[in-house]
């Protein structure tokens, strides 16, 4: 098949895919900047107990490889069908609060662990699945669903938060997310991967512990985990915290508000540059290139800079690199490990990503506690984001991890 033939065979699963991604727990990624300011306004909380909301994805660490081992098994549409029936419920639940920001934790929390099963862990094996020449621009497209929705949604719902409050905002996101992900599970399930393509990407083998420590022992494994860490380390601040670091940079709260839409833009932007680029260059100078463009962003947000285009510039260049950072990860998961156990393999880079996530925002909250501004974390989270570049460009060193992962007969089981 070539290259533009298997868009045209499997147009629907990427529509799917891209959809589901997009419109479920994702969605908080984008909004959360939105509801911050309100909700802080309204409850009194302080900004260093805000900053907390990245220590959440905690919670997920424990049960992400018993997800990708679930959808390893059964497949994306029956795992991306649980998650569905959880992440509008919890967009309700949020419109319902009273004041604590343990009632806002606790519902972040039931958010993170169920809507697990609405993110790339399930979608990205619709794709790796199906795609082979043309894999690394499919997975751009699907995961330019997430930030094309929020550059679109992003004006929409801030205008609903200005206008009847912060309440409708939550309840327009349950409505939008129980519409889209139930077309994003018919449209996932509307074809199946063929001979033996099937057979190695439904395979439901059993991988033993000595296997999987094999596995995770192997450089590879180890720097792409560690990547994954030093480049989400700053997530906290772009997925809560930026409109309020625009704030203290001086801009308006509507102009705040454009640039954080135009955050969501550059992810789109470095999404599918990153994509072309995976399937005709070496991945790992893909890595290297796109994933240290934060650091730049980050020492300019850092700085007394106040001028509008210096600002939107800096937030521009974090959404680029953002955007390249989970494509290089599926990719190279896909390309490097057995694809019987992608989703397995792959929870454990998203672990990863929540331990960083729940670090940084630890760090911040500390720094924001010692100083009452962004600057100090700014400057950690842009000498680490150039750790996280390198740990990926190093796996061009390491070659295919050529472990054996046995169908049957297992010494012992993860199941």
């Amino acid at each position: 098949m070539t290259y533009f033939g298997e868009f045209r065979a499997h147009w629907p699963n990427l529509l799917g895919a891209m959809l589901g991604i997009a419109l479920g727990a994702a969605l908080n990624h984008y909004m959360t900047n939105l509801f911050g300011p309100s909700l802080i306004a309204e409850f009194g909380w302080k900004r260093s107990q805000f900053a907390l909301i990245g220590t959440l994805g905690l919670a997920t660490m424990l049960v992400l490889p018993f997800a990708g081992r679930f959808t390893d098994r059964v497949g994306p549409r029956v795992a991306a069908s649980v998650g569905f029936c959880a992440v509008p419920l919890t967009f309700l639940a949020f419109s319902m609060m009273r004041g604590s920001i343990y009632e806002f934790f606790g519902i972040t929390i039931l958010q993170s662990v169920f809507g697990i099963l609405t993110t790339t862990l399930v979608f990205s094996r619709v794709i790796v699945e199906r795609f082979d020449i043309a894999r690394g621009m499919a997975l751009s497209v699907v995961m330019s669903g997430a930030p094309l929705v929020g550059a679109a949604l992003v004006p929409v719902v801030g205008e609903v938060i200005e206008a009847e409050g912060w309440r409708a905002g939550y309840r327009l996101l349950a409505v939008i997310s129980a519409i889209g992900g139930f077309v994003a599970i018919v449209l996932v399930g509307g074809r199946k991967p063929r001979g033996a393509a099937r057979h190695e990407a439904r395979a439901t083998g059993r991988i033993t512990r000595a296997q999987l420590v094999a596995m995770a022992r192997h450089p590879a494994f180890l720097l792409m985990v560690s990547g994954m860490f030093f480049c989400n380390f700053p997530q906290i601040v772009v997925s809560s915290q930026l409109k309020l670091v625009l704030l203290e940079s001086g801009a308006p709260s509507q102009l705040a508000t454009w640039i954080v839409s135009l955050y969501a833009i550059g992810v789109v932007c470095g999404r599918f540059a990153s994509g072309i680029a995976l399937d005709r260059v070496t991945p790992q100078l893909v890595a290297i290139t796109a994933l240290g463009l934060p650091a730049a962003g980050f020492l300019i947000l850092a700085s007394p800079a106040t001028s509008v285009w210096l600002l939107a510039g800096a937030v521009l260049l974090i959404g680029l690199a953002q955007g390249a950072e989970g494509d290089i990860g599926a990719y190279l998961t896909s390309r490097t490990f057995d694809m019987r156990h992608y989703s397995l393999i792959y929870s454990f880079l998203i672990a990863s990503m929540g331990l960083a996530s729940a670090a940084g925002s630890i760090a911040l909250s500390l720094t924001l506690g010692a100083t009452e501004r962004f600057d100090l974390f700014l400057l950690l989270a842009a000498a680490l984001t150039i750790v996280g570049a390198l740990c990926f460009y190093f796996t061009g060193r390491t070659g295919r991890v050529e472990i054996p992962l046995p169908a049957d007969k297992p010494i012992a089981t993860m199941t």
